[in-house]
């Protein structure tokens, strides 16, 4: 399973990528494993300031439906548009195309404070 070293990690399994006070929000490939094909991504909250592990969208495969939590607080300011007509990019590319909001961030040092890579492949390991 891949991990990206650029990238910070929740408990949740989201993945967040931090550039200047924007930062990039997914899950990781291996919710997208544990959950099967996705085949609807629901993002309500855009415009919306949301703190820290809120609910901010769901995700839905074919058996499930499953909560997204915001790892840090901060405004969400876009939904990743292709996941309307293409909900199947958070399987085939979760770290790339599968990308699912972009946010403001209220406080970057939040970031710092997620898991690193080895630190989230610990967690899942166990």
């Amino acid at each position: 399973m891949n991990f990206p070293s650029n990238l910070r990690y929740t408990k949740d399994h989201e993945w967040i990528l931090l550039e200047g006070d924007v930062a990039t929000i997914g899950i990781t490939e291996f919710a997208q494993r544990e959950l099967g094909d996705i085949v609807f991504v629901d993002i309500p909250t855009v415009g919306k300031t949301l703190a820290a592990e809120e609910v901010f969208g769901t995700v839905e495969a074919v058996k499930t439906v499953s909560d997204l939590f915001l790892p840090v607080a901060g405004t969400l300011k876009e939904f990743n548009a292709e996941l309307e007509s293409e909900p199947e990019l958070v399987n085939t590319d979760p770290y790339g195309d599968g990308w699912m909001v972009k946010m403001t961030v209220k406080n970057t040092a939040d970031v710092a404070a997620l898991l690193t890579a080895d630190q989230y492949k610990a967690l899942v390991a166990e």
